[in-house]
């Protein structure tokens, strides 16, 4: 096999193993991980999720966990320690909700 045709199979295998491994992690928060998370004492916070890193839908924007689009998305959450959420201070001067904003 000549040394571009490697080169460019290899390229190709790591570009589908990344796309599967993104829908792997995109997935819905299944019901299993919210009871824990709830449990834990953990609370749904809007609009504290970085970009990507939300924990599941919320509206517009979202479908699924690590769906959002930008940092701070309003609603996007994220779960933080239950009582904590109102008090998370974001950098455009706002704070976490407990709901979409």
């Amino acid at each position: 096999m000549p040394a571009k045709h490697a080169v460019t199979s290899l390229v190709l295998a790591g570009a589908v193993s990344t796309a599967l491994a993104t829908l792997a992690v995109a997935g819905p928060l299944t019901k299993a991980e919210g009871e824990a998370a709830m449990a834990a004492k953990k609370e749904k916070c809007f609009g504290v999720a970085l970009k990507g890193q939300n924990d599941c839908a919320a509206g517009p924007g979202t479908t699924c966990q690590g769906t959002s689009t930008v940092d701070f998305q309003g609603n996007a959450w994220k779960f933080v320690q239950g009582g904590t959420c109102t008090s998370i201070q974001l950098p455009n001067g706002k704070k976490g909700s407990l709901k979409p904003v």
